[in-house]
């Protein structure tokens, strides 16, 4: 049932913005008109279950909407915010004294400026914590110390994904059709009776129904996102039910173990069949049903395999085919074939559709060309859950081996700079993992975002050879570097541009294991000054003056004068050029 581990607490595994709705006006004069598109903090913590949620503190009460979240740590409650806060924040390694100080701050904002509800680990012990959020007025909710959030995050979007699915679709008779895993969950629990829990090939909990008091410590473990007891998972090895599960879509019915204090449980799995037999079904994942107070009923098993089947639809649809808004935000950034219209693009993302924008974009500095995709979609989505806590109505998308973020009509350049080197520096601290970001702004419309995109793709490729040096710049502060790097990659692409002189200096040195190439370099680094380039290569200077004179006699060319000295730098950086690097540049 839970049959792994997984990522530290502070992974986010998915790659969609933190804050799924883009609806900007959600903090302004008619925030208090509850929208039918929210959910209300009462209803997400009785779907999320009170073996994961309780609620402390709620100075207006349990019925406020929430409409998007947003997980942040320490540096980002240090970080300005230049728009309305999400509706809820999730408290991600955040200390009690930071968090106190930071209510502090937020009861001086204006009420359309501040969150609605904070969910902390921290809640239930500190009584300093509790009593700054009612002098804020924000809601607080206690996260038991197990929960994983990187299983209570994504959780939670689904649920504000779900309300907002049930406002487009409307008809109670299509959500009946096309419900999605909770609405099915529910449905199990409802029609086969017991508690039920949805998993993914990987164990994880996608979604479960509401819990009572009969629930056993597996599933409370299980719905926190933590490991079960091993002599547990080794009895169900025991009893090969991973076996079957793996290998048929019975209903497998595991008993209880009174002496590991598990209840009755039936599973099934979650497999998608292929339409003409040519290969095996794909195992998606799996649905458990613990046994409560009363007995299953009669028909469970046949509730089971009929919920199989909608479960496999749903986590297919949502395994095969990118959403619309993620096709359109890559179009938006100029792939996928580019060509968007910015005034329908502002509408289908509730975006500002004037006002200048900043685009950044992110590179994974790894040893190797090209870094592994698990890393890159890593990095991708906690870029994207810090642009969201930074700005709601940021976007986010990952295209190749980068990721992008835009921030829409931003106030202050300062910010955006100031931001994304906190996060370069955070990541690098928290997570060993090497980032270079490239920022562009202002841009002038999301008509202009493709371009910029490029901008930030030149400044990324440009400034490769120069790590560590500007981890973090733009075009302007890189140019030099950026236009080099571009300069040699014209005359690398064209043989004609290759002086074939340089071929007899290398050959010469192959030929007699001199170092005449390297010596010509240190004397052009030093622009000249013999002194100081003997003391680089650590020889008498009258060794390398013959040196110099012996270079220009191989090549023949004249190393006073301008013109041979800027054409064999050119030609030397061609040289230097490692194997699988695109922009290298001189010295």
């Amino acid at each position: 049932m839970i049959g792994q581990s997984h990522p530290s607490d502070q992974t986010i595994g998915t790659g969609r913005p933190a804050v799924s709705s883009r609806k900007r006006a959600v903090a302004k004069a008619g925030r208090e008109a509850e929208s039918s598109e929210t959910i209300t903090l009462r209803e997400l913590l009785a779907a999320l279950d009170t073996s994961v949620v309780e609620l402390i503190e709620a100075p207006a009460g349990d019925s406020v909407a929430i409409s998007s979240v947003a997980l942040v740590d320490s540096s980002d409650l240090s970080v300005e915010v230049e728009s309305p806060s999400p509706d809820l924040y999730l408290h991600v390694g955040v200390r009690k004294a930071e968090a106190v100080r930071w209510f502090e701050e937020v009861a001086l904002r204006a009420p359309d400026h501040r969150p609605r509800a904070v969910m902390s680990k921290s809640a239930a012990s500190s009584t300093a914590l509790q009593s700054a959020a009612r002098s804020a007025g924000v809601a607080l909710v206690a996260v038991h110390p197990k929960a994983r959030w990187d299983h209570v995050f994504p959780l939670i979007q689904r649920m504000l994904d779900r309300s907002r699915q049930q406002y487009r679709l409307g008809d109670p008779e299509l959500l009946a059709v096309d419900t999605d895993l909770f609405g099915l969950a529910q449905a199990i629990a409802q029609n086969a009776g017991g508690m039920v829990s949805i998993e993914d090939a990987q164990a994880r909990v996608l979604a479960y129904s509401a819990s009572d008091e009969a629930a056993d410590e597996l599933r409370t473990l299980s719905i926190l996102g933590r490991i079960g007891p091993r002599d547990y998972l080794k009895a169900m090895q025991e009893w090969g039910v991973y076996d079957r599960l793996r290998e048929s879509d019975e209903v497998v019915d595991v008993p209880a173990h009174d002496e590991l204090g598990t209840k009755r449980r039936l599973v099934v799995s979650i497999r998608q069949t292929v339409e003409d037999g040519s290969a095996a079904p794909r195992l998606l994942g799996s649905i458990w049903v613990q046994q409560g107070y009363a007995p299953f009923t009669d028909n469970a098993a046949d509730v089971l395999r009929g919920a199989s089947a909608i479960a496999a639809r749903i986590i297919s649809r949502s395994l095969n085919a990118p959403s619309t808004e993620g096709v359109l935000i890559q179009r938006l950034f100029g792939a996928r074939g580019g060509g968007v219209d910015a005034p329908s693009v502002a509408s289908a993302l509730n975006l500002p559709d004037s006002g200048s924008a900043a685009v950044v974009g992110f590179a994974v500095t790894a040893g190797e060309p090209e870094p592994p995709s698990e890393i890159v979609t890593s990095v991708g989505s906690m870029i994207s859950l810090h642009a969201s806590a930074l700005r709601r109505d940021s976007v986010s998308t990952i295209i190749g081996n980068r990721a992008y973020v835009l921030f829409p009509r931003y106030k202050s350049a300062n910010i955006i700079a100031t931001w994304t080197r906190q996060l370069v520096e955070q990541l690098e601290q928290k997570r060993l993992i090497l980032l270079r970001a490239a920022i562009a702004m202002p841009v002038s419309g999301l008509g202009q975002v493709a371009g910029a995109r490029t901008e930030v793709d030149r400044v990324l490729d440009g400034t490769a050879a120069t790590y560590p040096e500007g981890r973090v710049t733009t075009l302007a502060e890189s140019r030099t570097a950026v236009l080099l790097g571009e300069i040699l990659d014209l005359v690398g692409g064209n043989s004609e541009l290759r002086d074939p002189r340089l071929d007899a200096l290398v050959e010469y040195d192959d030929k007699h294991a001199s170092n005449l190439r390297e010596s010509a370099e240190a004397y052009l680094a030093e622009h000249g000054d013999v002194r100081n380039a003997a003391a680089v290569l650590q020889v008498h200077p009258n060794t390398l003056r013959y040196r110099i004179r012996r270079v220009e006699e191989i090549v023949g060319i004249n190393l006073q004068d301008a013109s041979d000295r800027l054409l064999i730098e050119i030609q030397l950086a061609l040289l230097r050029r490692p194997a699988g690097q695109n922009r290298p540049t001189l010295r």
